[in-house]
């Protein structure tokens, strides 16, 4: 059975496929942030999509409801779609994935996008995420990736991108990565670590380096003018804020102090120490109520 619905089949060879998911594995919404201004930054436009019915439990993930302009209610369901742009001086062009993790039946899923990216020409697929972690936000925002080509592998190692020894439950974007990979297609995911105590989305920190990093790794002609801009404002915001509460700074400062000594070893802090720190900050924040004095 087919779950894509495409509207257009575009006249050109797709050389890549970008590719990220709302939720989890989106910290500040930093990674769909990304591929939303390069999509938008190419004037790429839609040609295809999934059919949500059989991927996801409802109830789980729940559909909006949302009234139109012309006061009607409609309903949102999990959107999962593609779009192409062609890249700017040369006869290749470049698909967008932008979607939500399915709740149900990720092997037919996964290789619902594989399926699509192999007809359309891809070559390689690049999948970008961000999370959470013990980083400060006065630091350079740290990237850590894996890559499976080996020019794509050096180009990593040329800008100081790590690759991560996590094991364990994961995420669709592994099940997807797996999929395109039994195709012959070499895929690369790209993480942006944020700074565990900012709740701000989208993080335009995060989303600027992802960017900035991903045009160089695909030699993507974009201009980051406005991003870097929404960045530096963002930068501003955050400092301001922190700097406006004791607590929160005293703890920023220690973060720091933990980072800097574990940078030479190219090693995030995690000692005990942190983690406790950061259980008695939420402790503390959650015990206070609107209109408490600082402490």
């Amino acid at each position: 059975m087919n779950y894509l619905n495409i509207f257009e089949k575009p006249d050109v060879k797709l050389k890549y496929l970008i590719m990220a998911f709302a939720g989890w594995a989106d910290a500040g919404e930093a990674a769909t942030n990304t591929v939303k201004y390069i999509r938008r930054s190419l004037s790429a436009r839609k040609f295809a999509e999934i059919d949500p019915e059989e991927f996801y439990d409802f109830t789980q993930t729940r559909p909006y409801s949302v009234r139109t302009k012309d006061g009607l209610r409609r309903v949102n369901w999990p959107a999962n779609e593609f779009a192409w742009a062609v890249l700017p001086g040369t006869n290749d062009g470049i698909m967008f994935y932008l979607g939500v993790e399915p709740n149900l039946r990720w092997r037919t899923f996964s290789n619902s996008i594989a399926d699509l990216a192999k007809d359309q020409g891809v070559e390689t697929v690049v999948h970008l995420g961000a999370l959470l972690d013990a980083v400060p936000h006065s630091r350079s925002v740290r990237l850590t990736g894996t890559a499976t080509g080996p020019e794509t592998r050096e180009l990593f190692e040329s800008f100081s991108i790590k690759g991560s020894n996590y094991q364990g439950p994961t995420g669709i974007s592994s099940a997807v990565l797996e999929a395109c990979s039994d195709k012959k297609m070499e895929y690369a995911s790209l993480w942006g670590h944020t700074s565990h105590y900012l709740q701000a989305a989208p993080n335009y920190r995060v989303s600027y380096t992802l960017t900035e990093t991903l045009a160089k790794l695909l030699k993507l002609p974009l201009d980051l003018d406005e991003l870097r801009s929404a960045a530096e404002i963002f930068d501003g915001e955050v400092a301001k804020a922190i700097a406006d509460d004791e607590q929160i700074s005293s703890y920023v400062s220690k973060l720091e102090t933990q980072y800097d000594e574990a940078a030479p070893a190219g090693e995030i802090p995690e000692p005990s120490e942190m983690v406790k720190d950061l259980e008695q900050f939420l402790r503390t924040r959650q015990r206070r109520r609107p209109g408490d004095p600082q402490p």
